[in-house]
């Protein structure tokens, strides 16, 4: 009976390359807030699955629907006024 082998390194998940790049954490980094809410929204509807929602789940919910989208609209009018020149907003 022949073995079978891979001739590649057993672990490539470590590699140089596999890291994220400093735009890319920056870019994390400026997300955040986008990122944070959204979870906020998840844990506002995960709480409400099992049972039927009440008055304060559901202002609950409504309060992190306005945050995820002003925190989406934040981020927007932030990455185009560092597009704009002369620093005009």
């Amino acid at each position: 009976m022949s073995h079978i082998v891979t001739v590649q390194d057993a672990v490539t998940a470590f590699a140089d390359f596999m890291e994220p790049t400093d735009a890319e954490l920056d870019a994390i980094e400026r997300e955040m807030p986008v990122i944070l809410a959204d979870v906020d929204l998840l844990d506002a509807q995960i709480i409400t699955l099992d049972r039927t929602p009440t008055e304060l789940d559901a202002r609950r919910m409504r309060r992190a629907r306005r945050r995820a989208l002003a925190a989406r609209v934040a981020l927007v009018n932030r990455g185009f006024g560092a597009s704009l020149p002369g620093g005009a907003a």
